[in-house]
């Protein structure tokens, strides 16, 4: 096995700030290490030293002769005059230099003699199995516009060049700080797929659990100054870790819990999706049934006792959204029913941000109105985070906004306890924010929404630069929430646990609603896509999917479009009959009144079984 880097005895420290001492660890050819330890524990400035951006205050870090070594950090410095294109061909890479060549002589056709001379080095090189790496690269990272300056690019699109240019760079080594943020669902399955089949050496921080179990073949774990290194994937560490905390009983039994409930969780989930076609009636009732059992095998260790929510909760009432040309909502409707837990994905711009700020009441809709109910009180996570006031200690950042939480029983957690439940120690509490890492304000910004006891909870990507032992706790906490949850989030694992059901943004106003969460959506979505294998005729065309087949379309485009429209519409119209029916139980109505309700449920079951009629057909129809 060949050892690429060895680290000897390094430590580092910020004045009176230990961070680590006399770390020892190595990185062989073929390894995929996911480094995993708490936020302000030195995970960045060991990248970056690694990275050599940063020294040592003692030990060694020594390279193999020759290797490449690229680091993405989370801050990546561009020379901001240079185009997407110029950025990834500013690159010592040579198979780069000679494509940059071959791409400027296509874009001068006259130039015979220079096309033909950069067509040659293309062959003598091999590049064109690199170029096709190439565009793959930038397509799936949504980097279309090469001409684009760079001081023109979003933050999120900095940070996927970034990306780009350390893929393409080939490395031997490639050292990643938080690769998935600022990347989609989409992108954050393809780069999965991508470094699963790459033969590449890695060494990552990242959060997000699904990737570290399917990418990683090794995870290593910092806490309390002590390296342990675990050969396995995500649900290995796990395991191991467990039982060392169970033989070293040095931990407390709730830590030990909680690796525990972690562990049972990856047990639980499928460990690959299934390649057979189904009958998508059979998984869509399957996949409501599970989603609604999920979250009753929670046992609730935190009662909170919030304000109690009323019958009206929030309605959204034919709500429209338009900027110039892009819709973003059109004859939007929906009731947020009680205990409403709700996923939102979709790509980049379908309009989810829009949609979280006409519901908090930030903007206001083109047309229709949102109704909001008077006991409802947001609790709004954005991704602005917290804004500093210097010489402010943690503590005295969520005392500004109360000093306790309400639970059941006349009980309450108070603002140390919930600080301490998040892992600020008592110590740590008095620490002074502007010292905090990034992942610290985080954790801390949580908590100021927190207090607040809201309940109506919108956390638009929370688990951004959260380590994963804060996402367990955060994850802890929302499973015991009793009031209505929203959450946007890339991170799969953290949906998967949270959410009951989806809102998809498709784009152009279309909004499915989705009744699982993430993972129940993917096997959804590919059980549609995937037929058994077959022997194929030799100029056969392969199906695509089954929303479009070249040579039969099953479904018309209109029927397509009506059968999307069904799905939403059955989705909301059963919400609406639970609703109605609970509320012969809870009102006091008198007989005048409910007779007018029987009638209004009586024509809402009859519409029902009508729509589903023709959505069972539809859903035949196309898979026959």
């Amino acid at each position: 096995m060949v050892n690429y880097l060895s680290v000897e005895n390094i430590s580092k420290s910020y004045g009176e700030l230990v961070l680590f001492e006399n770390l020892s660890f190595g990185i062989n050819e073929g390894q995929k290490i996911g480094f995993v330890a708490k936020n302000g524990s030195g995970k960045t400035s060991i990248l970056n030293i690694l990275a050599g951006l940063d020294s040592a205050d003692s030990g060694t870090v020594v390279y193999r002769k020759n290797i490449v070594v690229t680091y993405l950090s989370q801050d990546p410095v561009f020379n901001e005059s240079l185009t997407v294109e110029e950025t990834v061909f500013d690159s010592d890479n040579e198979i780069l230099k000679v494509i940059a060549r071959y791409e400027k002589a296509l874009k001068n056709p006259e130039d015979a003699e220079a096309y033909q001379k950069a067509f040659e080095e293309m062959e003598a090189h091999q590049a064109w199995d690199f170029e096709t790496l190439y565009t793959q690269v930038l397509s799936k990272l949504k980097l279309d516009d090469l001409s684009k300056k760079v001081k023109d690019l979003s933050g999120g699109q900095k940070k996927r060049l970034a990306l780009a240019n350390a893929l393409l760079s080939k490395p031997d080594l490639l050292i990643l700080d938080e690769p998935t943020n600022h990347l989609d669902l989409e992108m954050i399955e393809w780069l999965e797929a991508f470094f699963a089949k790459e033969s590449i050496t890695l060494f990552m921080v990242t959060h997000d659990r699904y990737f570290l179990e399917r990418v990683c073949n090794e995870i290593v774990e910092l806490e309390d100054g002590q390296l342990y290194s675990y050969k396995g994937s995500y649900s290995y560490y796990l395991e191991k870790k467990e039982a060392r905390i169970e033989a070293e009983q040095a931990e407390t039994g709730k830590a030990k819990q909680l690796f525990k409930k972690e562990l049972d969780w990856m047990r639980r989930q499928p460990k690959a999706r299934t390649t057979k076609s189904k009958s998508r009636i059979q998984d869509f009732h399957e996949i409501k049934e599970r989603a609604g059992k999920r979250r009753s095998n929670h046992e609730i260790e935190l009662e909170i006792n919030m304000e109690r929510l009323g019958s009206k909760i929030v309605e959204f009432h034919n709500v429209s959204k338009s900027f110039d040309e892009l819709q973003i909502l059109n004859k939007f409707n929906f009731n947020f029913i009680k205990g409403e837990r709700i996923g939102i994905i979709g790509k980049n711009g379908t309009g989810k941000s829009t949609f979280l700020n006409i519901l908090t009441g930030k903007i206001q809709p083109d047309n229709g109105k949102v109704i909001i109910g008077e006991t409802i009180q947001f609790g709004y996570y954005t991704q602005d985070g917290i804004k500093i006031k210097e010489g402010q200690k943690v503590i005295e950042v969520i005392r500004e906004f109360g000093d306790f939480i309400p639970l059941k029983k006349g009980r309450q957690i108070s603002a140390q306890q919930l600080l301490e439940r998040f892992l600020f120690d008592r110590k740590k509490q008095y620490d002074f924010v502007e010292k905090l890492s990034g992942g610290e304000r985080k954790r801390l910004y949580l908590c100021t929404v927190l207090i607040q006891n809201p309940n109506f909870l919108i956390l638009d990507e929370p688990t951004n630069d959260l380590d994963i032992v804060t996402l367990n706790v955060l994850e802890s906490f929302l499973l015991d929430f009793p009031g209505c949850l929203i959450v946007v989030s890339h991170d799969r694992y953290f949906m998967d646990k949270i959410v009951d059901h989806l809102f998809v943004f498709r784009g152009n106003a279309i909004i499915e609603d989705f009744p699982g969460n993430y993972s129940d959506f993917r096997t959804y979505e590919d059980s549609s896509d995937k037929e058994p294998k077959e022997e194929k005729a030799e100029n056969a065309v392969p199906k695509k999917s089954w929303k479009k087949d070249n040579n039969t379309p099953k479904l018309t485009y209109n029927e397509q479009k009506e059968f999307t429209k069904l799905e939403t519409e059955i989705q909301k119209l059963e919400a609406e009959k639970e609703k109605l029916e609970a509320a012969f139980l809870n009102q006091d109505w008198d007989v005048e009144e409910i007779s007018k309700k029987s009638l209004e449920l009586q024509n809402l079951i009859q519409t029902l079984e009508t729509k589903t009629e023709r959505w069972f057909e539809l859903s035949l129809k196309q898979e026959e």
